[in-house]
């Protein structure tokens, strides 16, 4: 019999096989597909521009399926990543089962399955991105004894034809309900698709972004994911962006995750919630407060905030959003339950809970602790980034700071307790460093401490020294001045990074 938990995962291969998709094996798949009709399978794996890659297998035989999931398969690694040269180019790609799920648009029954990149030797491709976020995560089990946690939230913008009926009104779209937002059947379709595929969502949400120009109305939207192990955050998220261009593309929409579509109105983020874990406690809270290890953390985050926009902030329009006086951060300072900072620490579960007992008198009093779902939101990255690269920058940046002799005190020296957007607190942000302003001062501040990077063999010097030649190539040096004002030129720019 299978338990409640089972019954209740919305993904069929993990009631199916009466178990959690961590445990998934070879042996299991087979199964799966042997007994529910699969006629396909996909292997998946995300190459140099981040976006989702797919290699299709028609199965033969019983024998031919073993092979394939055995085995792997062979591609050239130099059409997926920059840095890789075509006369040595041919890499393997081997499933991980326990990323296997259905694919919810193939007219053909098929499991799809993410796959891990190994080297002509069958050892893992170091450079993969994929592999840097393990190595992170490894890295700093190893030195510190803690494990990262991750979860992002995935802003996007619908664009569709104005129909004219119930407008928003502008920039007032939060938590908006139909019918004046236009799309949430879209939004929840997508939420189902992604949690079917084993994705953790926490929930969904219209954002505050929504405007119009001419016949054209653009309406943006959040799905927000839980807290997992830091390398499935990461296919949750790659698969997530997948998921909802699909469906944008069954509606005849577009969906961009760009960070700036025009000037004056919300751009989209991708904000990440980290913590670090032991044997399944939240270390971030201790008696119901913030840590010292998630005080020493965030000092890690905040010293490497600067180059940690090269993998989360890739492109020029990145640096359209980040722009002072708006919600975007550019100071580089923490805080409480404040949006103006770069890392918040949102409001927690640590004061009076008896609220279930206030909204419903029928209630006893419940006494659990929830402090435990306490998290710390690192919030300039957005829909640009490489979120393997990403993730494992946050990694790195946790360890360094748990490493840091005097993070606390670099911590104490860059808490805000106020607005800073505000005019009266110019003085205080004065004293505080700042993120870059282009793509091309983000490759000197990477340049500049890519040694915490590299340090334990994490990241390499190919993929640091390719990421740095990439975001110089877009010559975007002050580029933000020099169109300020221009619209033709804005749009230009915006519409040549539409999809990041």
């Amino acid at each position: 019999m299978k338990d409640f938990e089972t019954l209740l995962n919305p993904n069929p291969l993990a009631v199916y096989l009466d178990k959690p998709s961590h445990e998934f094996t070879k042996a299991d798949i087979i199964k799966y597909i042997e007994n529910n009709g699969i006629e396909m399978i996909n292997f998946r794996y995300v190459g140099g521009d981040s976006r989702l890659k797919t290699l299709n297998f028609i199965i033969n035989s019983k024998k031919h399926l073993d092979f394939i999931l055995s085995s792997g398969e062979r591609v050239d690694g130099s059409s997926l990543f920059s840095h890789i040269e075509a006369d040595s180019s041919d890499l393997y790609v081997v499933p991980k089962f326990r990323t296997s799920y259905i694919n919810p648009f193939s007219e053909i029954p098929t499991l799809d399955i993410f796959c891990s990149y190994f080297n002509k030797d069958g050892l893992p491709l170091t450079s993969s991105p994929e592999y840097i976020l393990r190595k992170a995560q490894e890295t700093l089990i190893r030195q510190t004894g803690l494990s990262f946690e991750a979860m992002g939230e995935l802003e996007y913008y619908i664009i569709s034809e104005d129909e004219g009926l119930y407008p928003a009104h502008d920039q007032k779209g939060y938590h908006e309900s139909l019918p004046f937002t236009k799309w949430e059947k879209l939004r929840t379709e997508a939420m189902q698709a992604i949690a079917q595929v084993g994705g953790l969502i926490k929930y969904g949400h219209s954002e505050v972004g929504n405007f119009r120009i001419e016949n054209t109305v653009y309406e943006q939207n959040e799905i927000e994911f839980l807290p997992t192990n830091v390398e499935d955050a990461a296919d949750h998220l790659v698969v997530a962006k997948w998921i909802l261009r699909m469906i944008a593309y069954k509606y005849g929409v577009t969906i961009s995750f760009a960070p700036k579509i025009t000037v004056g109105k919300a751009g989209s983020g991708l904000h990440i919630h980290t913590r670090l874990m032991k044997n399944g406690k939240n270390m971030m809270v201790e008696n119901g407060q913030l840590s010292n290890i998630a005080k020493r953390a965030i000092a890690g985050y905040l010293q490497l905030a600067p180059s940690l926009t090269a993998f989360g902030n890739t492109i020029p329009t990145s640096y359209f959003r980040l722009v002072p006086h708006q919600e975007a951060p550019t100071n580089i300072c923490w805080g409480d339950r404040n949006r103006s900072v770069l890392v918040r620490v949102p409001l927690g579960w640590t004061g009076n809970v008896a609220m279930v007992k206030s909204a419903n008198p029928l209630e006893t009093i419940d006494n659990t602790d929830y402090s435990d779902k306490q998290t710390v939101e690192f919030r300039c990255p957005d829909g640009s980034a490489d979120i393997y690269l990403l993730l494992a920058g946050l990694t790195v940046a946790a360890r360094h700071g748990l490493e840091m002799d005097n993070s606390l005190e670099f911590a104490q020296k860059s808490y805000v307790d106020v607005n800073i957007f505000k005019d009266e607190y110019k003085e205080i942000c004065k004293n505080l460093a700042h993120l870059p302003v282009s793509c091309w001062e983000s490759a000197d501040c990477l340049k500049n401490q890519e040694d915490i990077y590299k340090k334990y063999d994490v990241f390499t010097q190919d993929l640091i020294k390719g990421m740095i030649k990439r975001l110089k190539n877009y010559n975007d040096n002050g580029l933000r001045e020099k169109i300020s004002g221009n619209y033709a030129e804005l749009v230009k720019l915006v519409n040549s990074f539409l999809h990041c």
